[in-house]
């Protein structure tokens, strides 16, 4: 059976879509939010954990980023994005394309930092 090759994101989230993450059992993003129309995975931890830690953390009181595996296949017919400096690479996911994007998830989420206020 050929292996599925697949690539690494990032996506640093606040608490509540943690807790909606794991509703879903670790397997897949909620909906974006009407004001939200897109889906904004990164490709470096670093730049994840800038984000949870400078911006969830002021918007919720915590941040956390969360690591996943997409088939790179899927992946591919997204443009990598560069939102500031070079290392702050995305993909821009429109959130009417969320749902196939979590079929395309490869195992499970898993959080690999979190942020507190202090």
């Amino acid at each position: 059976m050929a292996q599925i090759e697949t690539t690494t994101l990032y996506r640093p989230v606040g608490p509540e879509e943690l807790e909606l993450i794991k509703q879903a059992d670790w397997s897949a993003f909620p909906p974006r939010l009407p004001e939200q129309p897109i889906f904004y995975p990164v490709l470096n931890e670093e730049y994840a954990r800038q984000i949870a830690r400078d911006w969830n953390v002021k918007a919720s009181g915590a941040g956390f980023v969360t690591k996943f595996e997409v088939e790179r296949d899927y992946l591919n017919q997204f443009k990598v994005q560069t939102a500031g400096g070079s290392e702050h690479t995305e993909y821009w996911i429109p959130a009417e394309q969320l749902a196939e994007f979590n079929r395309n998830i490869v195992g499970k989420i898993e959080v690999v930092a979190e942020f507190r206020e202090s």
